[in-house]
């Protein structure tokens, strides 16, 4: 789906085939009867007008019932063309489109939400663009406004594409059946009228729709600027009601105002540009319509009517087949707005594509921009994790390494506290160890069969049921409502266990009820739950006091006593139990970028010290 005509086939040409197509035929089908249907609808105008001008005529043994006849069936065709096939084809149309943006928007969410992390590093890239392919903005966007817009648009195309064709044969046939020869161009014999009918539609046509071109590449290039504009400006309002307390706290309603007043500034100049652009175009599109429907369409056959060739009735019907095949080759004037917004959104939606399609491999994908030579192994070992020969790098081949190790070595069960001062790489390390770090080097292998837990310090919570955020990356089905609880009692959340089913508690969502340090807890009970073979801990207890530290921390040792924990802390000394027993037994430290690995001590009854700063690394 990576180019346009990629991404318009695939629905038809994936395992739903039967579906896209079945709704196709149909809407082609109705779409022809509808053509079809617009030459009855010009017979039985040219009836109508016919019986009025000759409603006196001597020669007209019944005009009422004339009049009267004609005007029923006008009306009977009216509506069973705009009422009965033009309806019908609009559900058709719209059952469609929401099928298939039901079938793409599932595709991008699959995509986005791989094993390859495709959704993180979509995102973490490209922020110098003088170094990098810049990151697609507003992917919420791209993925709803724009898949909705452009499928939308494509079958609005699509359908006037199909009634150009079908209107060109049904009225052209009508016209050429009903052609006659015209005095001045008898060289065209009797298909003089026909002929002068196509050339007035190719003459008038085809300049106007190259107008109409130009000024939708304009409109094109104004809506994806506003659609930019106005991501922006929604992504920093989701981005202010997120840390609204601190905004609240610090009194920056101010700085916060001006910064949304300066971010709309963008979307009104934008906005007006476009006002102008489709009021000037709304102006060409009407005298563009007056003088095909009342000037073109009625001059081809005025010649033969006053030459005497053809009579009122034929001359009104000609004329409104003419203006009925003006109407339809000028769909692309009546649609350019749309046009140009289907263009726009395909642009943001293939561009996605092509994003997603280009961060699949990722160490590819971040050579562009630097080094990444990351390996990372599972195999048969004495040490739970192994990271030899670690340099971490930021953006830019002439990069020089921020954090450096040089083998790190961790036995099964091994507790290892990570020291050093904020802004020294220590979440960083925990990143890269994770193959969350783009740019660096280093070999880490991890032990066959053991399971890798990652908690962060920020924990956020979507809209789940209790149990569903417990079980977190697993789905609720493969463990029982006994042990969840079970997991939430030991993690000090035993007031929660009666809710275990609800998506909210009094109408707040999990994410809004529980505090920080519960939500930390949350996670300390999904470590209970699933029991990982080794953990990351990256300021997991930031949220929670002394006690509820050491609670945490008695927690998983009782209830993962195999578990290796690699753990940042801004403690400066590594927390024991309330017994006096050290969790801890080796601890990480960054000393200008070095990362050290040494062996705790327990120096005095009250505190754990390095056994000596000039320590080697362990060789465990």
């Amino acid at each position: 789906m990576r180019g346009f005509w990629g991404l318009m086939r695939a629905y038809w040409l994936s395992d739903r085939w039967k579906e896209a197509w079945g709704m196709t035929l149909a809407i082609a089908v109705l779409t022809a009867v509808s053509s079809k249907m617009g030459v009855w609808w010009a017979e039985y105008s040219a009836e109508l007008v016919n019986s009025i001008a000759y409603f006196h005529s001597p020669h007209n043994a019944a005009p009422l019932q004339h009049l009267l006849t004609a005007a029923g069936m006008l009306v009977l065709v009216t509506l069973g063309k705009d009422v009965g096939v033009v309806g019908i084809r609009h559900l058709f149309s719209t059952t469609l489109h929401r099928k298939w943006r039901g079938w793409l928007n599932g595709q991008f969410n699959e995509a986005l939400l791989d094993d390859n992390h495709t959704h993180f590093h979509l995102q973490h890239e490209g922020k110098d663009v003088g170094l990098a392919r810049p990151a697609p903005d507003n992917i919420d966007q791209r993925v709803q406004d724009s898949i909705k817009q452009m499928t939308g648009g494509a079958i609005g195309l699509a359908m006037g594409v199909l009634g150009v064709v079908t209107s060109l044969y049904f009225v052209g046939m009508k016209l050429i059946e009903t052609s006659t020869v015209v005095g001045g161009f008898e060289f065209l014999g009797i298909y003089g009228s026909a002929i002068l009918a196509f050339a007035a539609i190719v003459a008038y046509v085809p300049l106007n729709t190259f107008i109409a071109l130009k000024l939708g590449g304009i409109l094109e290039r104004l809506t994806i600027s506003i659609q930019q504009a106005e991501g922006t400006y929604r992504g920093e309002l989701t981005t202010f009601l997120r840390r609204s307390f601190q905004v609240a706290a610090s009194g920056g309603e101010t700085v916060q105002r001006q910064m949304h007043a300066r971010l709309y500034q963008d979307i009104d100049r934008t906005w007006s540009k476009l006002n102008i652009f489709y009021s000037g175009y709304q102006s060409f599109e009407l005298i563009y319509n007056f003088l095909g429907a009342r000037i073109v369409a009625y001059s081809p056959l005025l010649l033969p009517y006053m030459q005497g060739s053809i009579g009122l009735k034929s001359y009104i019907t000609g004329a409104e087949l003419i203006n009925s095949l003006i109407g339809q080759f000028s769909w692309i004037i009546r649609v350019m707005p749309e046009i140009a917004n289907l263009k726009a959104n395909a642009r943001r939606v293939t561009d996605l594509a092509e994003a997603i399609e280009n961060v699949q491999a990722p160490a590819e994908f971040y050579r562009s921009t630097g080094r990444s030579d990351f390996q990372f192994n599972r195999k048969e070992d004495v040490f739970a994790l192994t990271v030899r020969k670690l340099e971490l790098l930021h953006e830019g081949e002439s990069a020089e390494p921020f954090v450096v190790a040089e083998e790190l070595r961790f036995l099964p069960g091994e507790w290892t506290f990570v020291q050093g001062e904020s802004g020294c790489g220590k979440t960083s390390f925990m990143k890269a160890v994770n193959g969350l770090w783009p740019h660096g080097a280093g070999e880490i292998t991890v032990m066959n069969g053991l399971r890798v837990f990652y908690a962060a310090q920020d924990v956020k919570l979507p809209k789940l049921t209790l149990k569903e955020l417990v079980c977190l990356p697993e789905t609720d089905d493969l463990h029982s409502d006994a042990r969840v609880a079970a997991a939430l009692h030991k993690a000090g959340l035993g007031e929660f266990i009666e809710h275990m089913a609800s998506y909210s508690r009094e109408s707040r969502s999990w994410d809004d009820t529980l505090s920080g340090g519960q939500k930390q807890k949350l996670v300390l009970a999904r470590i209970l739950l699933h029991r990982p073979g080794i953990l990351f801990l990256d300021e997991a207890t930031g949220a929670l006091d002394p006690s509820a530290k050491i609670a945490y921390h008695q927690a998983i040792k009782d209830g993962c006593p195999k578990v290796t924990v690699v753990s940042v802390m801004h403690e400066a000394h590594a927390p024991r139990s309330g017994t006096g027993t050290p969790f801890y037994d080796s601890v990480i430290r960054f000393v200008d970028g070095v990362a050290v690995k040494e062996a705790l001590a327990l120096r005095t009854g009250a505190d754990l010290k390095l056994v000596s700063s000039q320590a080697k690394p362990m060789a465990v």
